[in-house]
C-alpha cells in the first residue's frame, strides 16, 4: 500500500482523496480504464438547467479523470463521449456537443501534449462534421509520438458497429497466407478493431446509476470488472475515481476460472470416493 508516495502523487488532495490514495497499490492498477460518462442531462434537470449545462459541467470531470489517470501512469483511458445512437437527440443538443468538443480540443490539447499523452479516436470518424474531423486529426498528429498514457475518445462509436467494421476490414485485407475459407481467429479480429494495439479494459466505470454497458466496447470488456456508481458524471470527483480504483483492487479476477482454494474443495469428494 502507498504510505510515503501517495501524498506526493497528486497535488492539492483532500483528506478523503488521501485516504483512498493511500489504500491503492500502484502495482495493481488497471492498465486500461474505460468510463461511460452518464448523467449530464439528469444533473442539469435536477438544477432546473438546460441539458447542455450538464454537458458543459461534465467537461470538468473529464479533465479530472484524464489528469488523475495520467499521474497514476495508467496505460490507457477511454471515455465514451458520443455514441452512434446520440445522433437521435435534438439537433440543437448535438450541435452543442460538437461545438463543446471543438472548444475542449482547442483549450486542452496543448496541456495534453505537454503531459506526454497520446490522443486516439475510436469510432466512425467519417460521419462527424468536417471541422470536428479536422480538429481531431490535428490533435492525433500533434500527440502521435507521445509515449505516456493513451487517451482514447469514443466518438460516433458503437460496439456492434466496431465489430462489423472490423469484419469488413478483415474481409478486405490479405490474411497472411490464410485461405478465404479458413477460420478467423480472435487475434485477427482484434487487430482490426478500433482499439487495435491497446490492452483490453481491466475496469469499466459507469456513472449515474444505470446498470448496462450501452453498446460500449462489447468485444473488449469480456473480462473487465464493471463498477456502477449512482454519482452523476458532473459530480464524479477525483475521490469517486480513486474509490472505484480501490474497489477494483478488492476484486479477484479469474477470467472464467476458479480460485485455487475452490479447486481444492472440489477435488476433495473425488479423492474421498477413490479411497
Amino acid at each position: 500500500m502507498l504510505q510515503v508516495a501517495a501524498p506526493n502523487l497528486l497535488a492539492s488532495i483532500t483528506a478523503e482523496e488521501r485516504r483512498f490514495l493511500e489504500a491503492l497499490d500502484l502495482g495493481r492498477l488497471p492498465r486500461h480504464l474505460a468510463i461511460i460518462m452518464d448523467g449530464n442531462g439528469r444533473w442539469a434537470r435536477r438544477r432546473h438547467l438546460p441539458r447542455v449545462a450538464g454537458h458543459s459541467s461534465g467537461v470538468q470531470s473529464a479533465r479530472m479523470a484524464i489528469e488523475t489517470c495520467a499521474r497514476l501512469k495508467l496505460e490507457a483511458l477511454t471515455l465514451y463521449a458520443f455514441s452512434v445512437e446520440n445522433w437521435r437527440r435534438p439537433k440543437t443538443e448535438v450541435d452543442f456537443l460538437m461545438r463543446l468538443l471543438r472548444e475542449y480540443l482547442g483549450r486542452e490539447l496543448p496541456s495534453i501534449h505537454k503531459n506526454n499523452i497520446r490522443l486516439r479516436i475510436l469510432g466512425r470518424l467519417d460521419e462527424l462534421p468536417a471541422g470536428v474531423r479536422d480538429d481531431l486529426a490535428r490533435g492525433m498528429e500533434l500527440t502521435a509520438k507521445n509515449t505516456g498514457m493513451t487517451l482514447a475518445l469514443a466518438l460516433n462509436y458503437g460496439g456492434r458497429a466496431e465489430i462489423l467494421d472490423a469484419f469488413n476490414r478483415l474481409l478486405a485485407s490479405p490474411r497472411n497466407g490464410h485461405g478465404p475459407s479458413s477460420p478467423v481467429t480472435e487475434e485477427e479480429l482484434a487487430a482490426h478493431l478500433y482499439t487495435s494495439g491497446l490492452p483490453d479494459p481491466d475496469l469499466l466505470i459507469r456513472t449515474s446509476g444505470e446498470m448496462r454497458v450501452s453498446n460500449f466496447l462489447l468485444w473488449q470488456i469480456a473480462y473487465a470488472e464493471i463498477y456502477f456508481t449512482d454519482t452523476l458524471w458532473p459530480d464524479f470527483s477525483r475521490a469517486r475515481l480513486l474509490e472505484a480504483l480501490v474497489e477494483f483492487q478488492k476484486r479477484e479476477r479469474r477470467y472464467g476460472g476458479i480460485r485455487e482454494n475452490d479447486a481444492e474443495q472440489l477435488s476433495k469428494p473425488a479423492r474421498a470416493a477413490g479411497r
